[in-house]
């Protein structure tokens, strides 16, 4: 047992004595692995603390250098354009990409609406519509209601359009929101606007409107209207149609076969009141210059329109009524302006017979649809109450109507003596004992333009002499006057001009030298010849002329500043200046004591005045057209 210890003991011993062994050696290992490692760090740091002084020194160098090359300014504004122009591409990349998203998710997400099945087991008026989407839901009901329904009146059948497609897409919409199982019911109510829409449209498909007795026709041998008879109407009975289709829909008869009736209708005027009735409800006269072919076509538009008929709501236009004015239709080439030049154009003067028949339009109670200024103020009416037409075949200032009362109206015009006079007969349109006229006022001035010059070499150098004046531009305000039994009762604006003005023609010598003494007695021999030659075919003075009736003033102006007093008219030999289609003409004056009774005429404002213009003598050309009706 002692033994056994003995030997256990110096077992350990032993192993004590290598275990003190061990750790010294170890601990000599480590301090000499410390010593090594000091060793290297010291290396180290020395190997990096040249190193860093090593670029230390050659960063400084560089940096000289760049500050003794000095900043490339050109290169550093490309850089910087070319970074803000990147910016701005990546941004619109980004909202472009992010709008394309938008639309994709949205079109995405109505695809995904539109596309959702029903999982519910849900039927509507015992039709299955489960595992269907909305869409194929709607078809497979509308098509189980076998909707066919008609409607006949007088051999013509119709047929109607599923009335019942909005109260089916109003269930849809109710199963597909709530989602749960269960029997919906088609309502059959509700329906009463949609029926009555249908109704309404079948009806003016087959409506009959009562014909009332008026004027048809025109007898040009005779120069009278032709009355025709008044006709009775027939109208769907709208009331009944509509219960017989409600019947059928709230029964389920989806496929009825129904009948529409009609009820007779008598019209409001007779041939025989219309007649009794008829009388000339507007007229207006104004007076032409002695230019025969500028007289042959105003007798050529005036022809056109003489025994023309405006039906009820009808729209009149001029130039369709005249067509184009050509040569071929034997319009003559006579003065008229294009772009403010006076040129010769067929059909020069044609503007004289559309703003007669304005006025005439005007005060007979007729609608206006479309009117033009001139481009200069006219001599033949009052500026503001001219209409301007010109026409190439397809397109241009036009001069229209409607016929705004219950009968057709006829048109009527007559030209004799230098007078034009057009006038519009029918039914009266205004309440007995009112009229109609118009008023325009200058409201401004405008200056003319800049003076053309003349080269006159019989003129002294330096001397300038006037060979035309200029006129002043203007603007007009135009006003429609109601008068009832003598007094206005109602003033509005019916509309705004605007002319231009004529520059000065003013002759000067500039080529520093008079012509010799013969040429310029030869001159003013032609020129003394000239002025002789005009003032033998100046215009005379006119004749009384008709002047407005029942329908109010028939209503002119001078060429020239005149104190007219009531009772009377004044009117221009001259023709009016304007736009395409007329001419400025002008100079003698006239005053025209009224010669019908109820035809007052107020004065109207403003110098009107034209040109001064030699015409030549009357023509073949100006020869009388139609006698009017008594």
């Amino acid at each position: 047992m002692s033994e056994s210890y003995r030997s256990r003991s110096g077992s350990g011993r032993q192993t004590a004595a290598r275990s003190s062994s061990q750790s010294l050696q170890s601990s000599r290992k480590e301090s000499s692995d410390r010593l090594l490692a000091s060793r290297n760090t010291r290396t180290s740091s020395g190997r990096s603390s040249s190193a860093r002084r090593t670029a230390t020194s050659t960063s400084a160098r560089r940096r000289a250098r760049r500050r003794n090359q000095g900043p490339d300014l050109a290169k550093i504004l490309l850089i910087g354009i070319g970074i803000i122009i990147f910016l701005i591409c990546v941004a619109v990349g980004l909202r472009g990409c992010s709008f394309g998203r938008g639309t994709e998710e949205t079109t995405g997400e109505s695809q995904t609406e539109t596309e959702t099945e029903m999982e519910a087991e849900i039927t509507i008026n015992g039709v299955s519509v489960h595992g269907l989407t909305k869409t194929q839901a709607k078809e497979k009901v509308m098509e189980s209601i076998n909707w066919s329904m008609t409607v006949t009146y007088d051999g013509n059948t119709a047929e109607l359009p599923n009335l019942m497609e909005s109260n089916v897409d109003a269930v849809l919409e109710e199963a597909f929101l709530s989602g749960q199982a269960g029997d919906y019911t088609l309502s059959t109510e509700g329906l009463e606007e949609i029926i009555s829409s249908q109704v309404d449209t079948l009806a003016s498909q087959w409506d009959v409107q009562p014909k009332n007795g008026s004027i048809s026709s025109y007898d040009a041998a005779s120069d009278q209207f032709v009355f025709s008879e008044e006709e009775n109407g027939l109208l769907i009975d709208r009331e009944s149609l509509v219960s017989a289709i409600t019947a059928a829909v709230a029964s389920g008869d989806f496929g009825a076969s129904l009948t529409a009736t009609a009820t007779s209708v008598e019209p409001e005027i007779t041939r025989e009141e219309a007649r009794e009735n008829f009388q000339r409800i507007g007229t207006f006269t104004t007076t032409t210059t002695s230019n025969k072919d500028r007289n042959e076509n105003i007798r050529l538009a005036a022809a056109a329109i003489n025994g023309v008929i405006v039906q009820p709501g009808e729209e009149f236009s001029f130039n369709e009524t005249t067509g184009n004015r050509t040569t071929e239709k034997g319009y003559r080439p006579a003065g008229a302006y294009q772009n403010g030049v006076l040129v010769e154009e067929p059909g020069g003067g044609v503007c004289q017979v559309s703003s007669t028949l304005y006025n005439a339009v005007v005060f007979s109670g007729l609608k206006t649809t479309e009117r033009h200024a001139h481009s200069y103020e006219p001599s033949y009416v009052t500026p503001g109450e001219d209409a301007m037409v010109s026409y190439d075949g397809y397109s241009g200032p036009d001069m229209k109507f409607v016929n705004n009362s219950q009968t057709a109206v006829g048109l009527k015009t007559s030209f004799s003596n230098q007078q034009l006079t057009i006038s519009v007969y029918g039914n009266p349109i205004l309440e007995e004992g009112v009229t109609l006229s118009m008023r325009s006022e200058k409201t401004a001035e405008l200056d003319p333009p800049e003076p053309t010059y003349e080269e006159d070499p019989t003129l002294e150098p330096g001397v300038e002499q006037v060979a035309k004046q200029a006129t002043p531009g203007s603007r007009w305000v135009t006003y429609l006057v109601t008068e009832k039994d003598g007094e206005v009762i109602n003033e509005v604006l019916l509309h705004n001009s605007t002319y231009s003005g004529k520059a000065a023609t003013i002759r000067r010598n500039t080529s520093g030298s008079v012509l010799s003494t013969e040429a310029e007695s030869s001159s003013s021999e032609s020129t003394e010849a000239s002025s002789e030659a005009s003032e033998s075919t100046s215009a005379s003075a006119a004749s009384p002329t008709e002047t407005q009736g029942a329908a109010g003033p028939g209503t002119e102006t001078s060429a020239s500043d005149q104190n007219v007093g009531p009772g009377f008219e004044t009117t221009a030999s001259g023709d009016g200046s304007g736009g395409p289609g007329d001419v400025n003409g002008g100079g003698n004056v006239v005053t025209i004591p009224q010669t019908e009774p109820g035809s007052a005429v107020s004065p109207q404002p403003g110098d009107t005045s034209g040109g001064q213009t030699a015409e030549t003598a009357q023509g073949p050309g100006d020869v009388g057209l139609i006698t009017p009706i008594n």
